[in-house]
């Protein structure tokens, strides 16, 4: 019944990056600020991948 749980990690772990990588972004210099942005894009599909997975745990499956 709990399956979905195990997935809380997930979207933490993408809100991590996303409140991590918006200011990133505006504050470190070009050649780096690549890197926030991507992270900030990872972190929103984690984000969303983890939230399906809690609310449907066996949707890839």
């Amino acid at each position: 019944m709990y399956a979905g749980i195990k997935y809380i990690p997930l979207i933490i772990c993408g809100l991590a990056a996303v409140v991590w990588g918006l200011p990133a972004a505006h504050r470190l210099s070009p050649p780096k600020d690549i890197l926030a942005a991507c992270a900030v894009l990872a972190g929103v599909i984690v984000t969303a991948i983890g939230i399906l997975l809690v609310c449907v745990p066996h949707f890839f499956g």
